[in-house]
């Protein structure tokens, strides 16, 4: 597996709180040069880089980190990111419905910007860390019928991140249309190609430029 096939699966990610333009300009640059398969921006910068970068495939986040705003907010910022030109959108579900067992709210939010997003890709992160086998093979049922794009492990801000376990586990579980993307802890070379070959479409990390490049290890 060689580094071109690795980096056009890879969401370049620069999420950071403290995220300046120069940083997301050098994400966005990094991009092209690379073929990834896209930028994975805060949504205060889809229109800036529609602006600056018109062919460049933008993902962008909803409900980021956390999970927990109302419906109504979550489907205004959807909104927002597709009238800035967004192309993707990873959205977190709200873990206290998982939790509370009220699976029919999850599957209402993911339905209602599944209409907003129309068809663009759609993307849906879990936060595996804070889940149990259960519930995400339930998840796994509820992202299918949903008709979204993807199931995502998770943000990368929670207490783990992407596992082989939870990989694997998804596989049994999704139907065939929806495909997986591994986020968080994505630090080595190793890691995105046993992710990859393990049948993962897309991976989350801010790192695989870096590492594919330099040798390093990432961060993210």
């Amino acid at each position: 597996m060689n580094d071109s096939y690795i980096l056009s699966h890879v969401d370049h990610t620069l999420l950071a709180v403290d995220a300046t333009w120069s940083g997301i300009d050098k994400l966005c640059q990094e991009a092209i040069k690379y073929n990834t398969a896209s930028v994975c921006v805060p949504p205060c910068y889809i229109k800036r880089i529609r602006a600056q970068y018109p062919k460049i495939n933008i993902c962008s986040v909803v409900g980021f980190p956390l999970g927990y705003d109302t419906l109504a907010t979550k489907a205004l910022a959807a909104q927002a990111a597709n009238e800035d030109g967004v192309d993707e959108i990873d959205m977190v579900i709200n873990i206290t419905d998982v939790k509370n067992k009220e699976f029919s709210t999850i599957s209402t939010e993911i339905k209602v910007l599944r209409q907003i997003v129309g068809s663009k890709i759609l993307k849906v992160i879990i936060e595996t860390c804070y889940l149990t086998e259960d519930e995400k093979i339930k998840l796994c049922g509820i992202i299918t019928d949903a008709q979204a794009d993807y199931i995502k492990t998770s943000t990368g801000m929670g207490t783990a991140g992407a596992t082989m376990e939870d990989i694997l586990l998804f596989k049994k579980h999704i139907g065939p249309d929806v495909k997986i993307k591994a986020a968080g802890g994505i630090r080595t070379r190793e890691d995105m190609v046993a992710f990859l070959e393990a049948g993962c479409s897309r991976l989350g990390t801010s790192s695989a430029v870096k590492i594919l490049t330099s040798g390093e290890t990432g961060t993210y």
